[in-house]
């Protein structure tokens, strides 16, 4: 096979499987809110299988729904027919994953699903299967083909499961209105859980803050901005912000006026400065940063006192941008 035709077929796939997530998109109806209510007013766990790759799946939406905040497991149709039904109660729901929604192991498992009274969804391409019938809810999955050039290999197939598994989760965590700082918690290792936990206060400089007297010079203005990283702010006896001057204001004042050591903090300060707060999320502060070219900020709590200073420096190394 030459690259060219590798390259063909390879995006002759990815254009079936766009073109049939569209078409269930289009299919999402009232089968698809009662499933999202179904969970999100369970008080039990989800339970999710299936078998053969719909059952890897499986495994996928139940570990999508546990990190935005629904309590999921994935149960094998096999195993809970050997006394891993233990774990299912009466408080639960199911969502049980078929192509053809007549697999045997599925559809036994169903039975003794329903004689515990746990409600069912149906996650199947063919909605008059007896599994459709049989539960409580139906997501329709159905497809006019796999990618497979025999129609045979679940590919395109297990992409529309999948996408209708994660658009049942985004629904049911925004429903319950799960926060960034919820799925921090679910997420505190590494990098994800750095830029999600990390707060303003965690990395800003409160001690030996850069301020002065709006009346001081810039000979003294000059002094800090060295020792100081740069930055120097304007308070008034109650630490109360008044503008903020840095490095640079400095190299544009004496481009302009020369010889500026006797022009006060005052008069050359920025009276609207962009400042942030201490529980602020510091990855919120970096794009702000950023945004705006600043590499130093203020940081001043409800009362408008200023209790830090931030360094974008500091942010970057982190690890929380």
């Amino acid at each position: 096979m030459t690259p060219e035709a590798c390259i063909a077929l390879g995006r002759r796939v990815l254009r079936m499987e766009t073109e049939a997530l569209a078409e269930i998109e289009h299919r999402i109806g009232d089968g698809f809110a009662r499933a999202v209510d179904l969970v999100a007013t369970s008080s039990g766990r989800v339970i999710v299988a299936g078998v053969g790759k719909s059952g890897l799946i499986a495994r996928k939406i139940a570990a999508t729904l546990t990190s935005t905040g629904t309590p999921a497991t994935f149960l094998h149709p096999t195993e809970s027919l050997h006394g891993d039904l233990g774990m299912v109660s009466h408080h639960d729901v199911a969502i049980l994953l078929s192509k053809s929604g007549e697999s045997d192991e599925l559809l036994v498992m169903l039975s003794h699903l329903k004689r515990f009274g746990v409600r069912t969804i149906a996650l199947t391409g063919h909605t008059d299967s007896t599994l459709a019938r049989e539960c409580d809810a139906v997501l329709d999955s159905w497809v006019r083909e796999e990618a497979c050039p025999h129609d045979l290999a679940p590919t395109t197939s297990t992409t529309a499961a999948l996408a209708l598994g994660d658009a049942l989760a985004v629904v049911i965590l925004e429903r319950k209105g799960f926060r960034s700082e919820d799925f921090a918690r679910f997420h505190p290792g590494g990098a994800l859980g750095r830029k999600l936990l990390t707060r303003v206060r965690d990395l800003m400089e409160a001690e030996r803050i850069p301020v002065l007297p709006p009346g001081a010079t810039m000979r003294a203005v000059v002094v800090l901005l060295a020792q100081r990283r740069g930055i120097v702010l304007g308070v008034d006896p109650d630490a109360q912000l008044l503008g903020v001057f840095t490095a640079g204001d400095f190299t544009r004042l004496m481009e302009r006026d020369g010889d500026p050591f006797d022009t006060t903090l005052e008069r050359a300060m920025n009276r609207t400065p962009r400042t942030a707060h201490p529980e602020e999320l510091a990855s919120a502060v970096v794009y702000r940063m950023e945004q705006f070219g600043i590499m130093a900020m203020p940081v001043t709590n409800d009362t408008g006192t200023v209790v830090g200073v931030v360094h974008l420096h500091d942010l970057m190394r982190s690890g929380v941008a």
